[in-house]
């Protein structure tokens, strides 16, 4: 099963700074079993939906992005997320929200939907977001990719 990681971060993609959380959220998603893709962008509506919609169209199962999803005014991911989900899934999103350990957690702007056939999963960029958001992921994430190819709850 594939899976594409999108590390959403200006200075990551130039260079500047070494992707930290893109790293962590593969960890976990290749111990479930999926094949997974990392890629960086820098924090641009385009080319994050760029990614999102190569995914969906090519049939990726699984995306999860981590970063721009606060509250500057480069963090445009769940803005650009949205422009490609068909269908929300706000409760994955509060699910995560939820799972933060820093009152911050509260602050991240993330959503969570369905392009065609693929799940898209915004996360905050910071390490420790993460890996709270991974936690709380992992008892529903096979099931919903399950649900999405169709099978039986």
């Amino acid at each position: 099963m594939r899976a594409v990681v999108l590390t959403v971060s200006d200075r990551s993609a130039a260079g500047e700074r070494p992707d930290a959380s893109g790293p962590l959220a593969e960890e976990v998603l290749t111990a479930h079993g999926f094949d997974v893709t990392r890629e960086v962008v820098p924090d641009d509506a385009d080319a994050i939906t760029d990614v999102l919609r190569r995914a969906a169209d090519a049939g990726v199962k699984l995306v999860i992005t981590t970063g721009g999803t606060g509250l500057a005014p480069r963090d445009v991911t769940p803005e650009a997320t949205l422009a490609v989900l068909d269908r929300r899934a706000d409760g994955i999103s509060e699910l995560i929200r939820r799972s933060g350990t820093v009152p911050t957690a509260a602050l991240s702007r993330g959503v969570a939907g369905i392009s065609r056939q693929t799940l898209i999963i915004n996360l905050p960029g910071s390490t420790g977001a993460v890996r709270d958001g991974m936690a709380a992921l992992e008892p529903i994430l096979m099931h919903a990719v399950d649900q999405l190819a169709g099978y039986d709850h």
